[in-house]
């Protein structure tokens, strides 16, 4: 499936493909509509797609990823909310093994997620996945999210990888397109990013539900 002879560096998302996205999706598509509804008194449904309008506006932009512009469009104490259903923060069960045998294999492992710090050190703290990286990124500290040119840019230049050496692996189609725009020569795609919900159909890409399968 990926010939590892060929790739030095990987960079790896971390909600949905080294984390089990049900925490994300719990908490943005239910717990904070239920706390806008208490906090401005209206109707589930109402918060609901006032919610949905908010996310629509700035899909796929930095915005949508930072934690500070949704506590200030939303009033609520986002970080607070999140450490009441942290429990839910899992690694997926196939992650630990394949960490391990690309460090053993002298990979250099970079996570580079959109998500926002306070939400990267959190998670960090419930699961550990630190342990097994050699560097983190979170697109904060570029103002721009993995979906723009710029942010991976910015990124390569920064790091040096050999764009046609480097494999990425993600959950999402709209970044993996990025990345294989910009150059990145190996690409692979989490299909099963949220433990409750269906697998994803994808055709345009190398694609696993299960990392065991893809080991060095």
């Amino acid at each position: 499936m990926l010939n590892w002879s060929k790739i030095d560096t990987v960079l790896l998302d971390m909600d949905g493909t080294l984390l089990d996205l049900h925490f994300d999706n719990h908490f943005w598509l239910n717990v904070i509509p239920e706390q806008l509804s208490i906090a401005q008194n209206i109707s589930l449904a109402d918060a609901k797609e006032d919610i949905h309008n908010r996310y629509q506006a700035v899909h796929g932009q930095i915005q949508w990823y930072c934690l500070d512009y949704w506590q200030q469009q939303l009033n609520l104490p986002i970080m607070e909310l999140k450490r009441q259903t942290q429990h839910l923060i899992k690694v997926r069960d196939d992650v630990p093994a394949f960490l391990t045998a690309m460090r053993l294999a002298g990979k250099e492992l970079i996570l580079l997620t959109n998500a926002h710090p306070e939400s990267v050190m959190l998670k960090f703290e419930q699961t550990d996945i630190d342990n097994y990286l050699d560097g983190v990124i979170s697109t904060h500290q570029y103002g721009v999210s993995k979906e723009s040119q710029s942010l991976w840019q910015q990124v390569q230049a920064d790091l040096g990888f050999d764009k046609q050496r480097t494999l990425f692996i993600d959950d999402s189609l709209s970044v993996l397109n990025v990345a294989k725009e910009f150059g990145i020569g190996h690409l692979l795609a989490v299909a099963n990013p949220d433990s409750k919900q269906p697998h994803n159909e994808i055709d345009d890409y190398l694609s696993i539900t299960d990392f065991s399968n893809v080991h060095p």
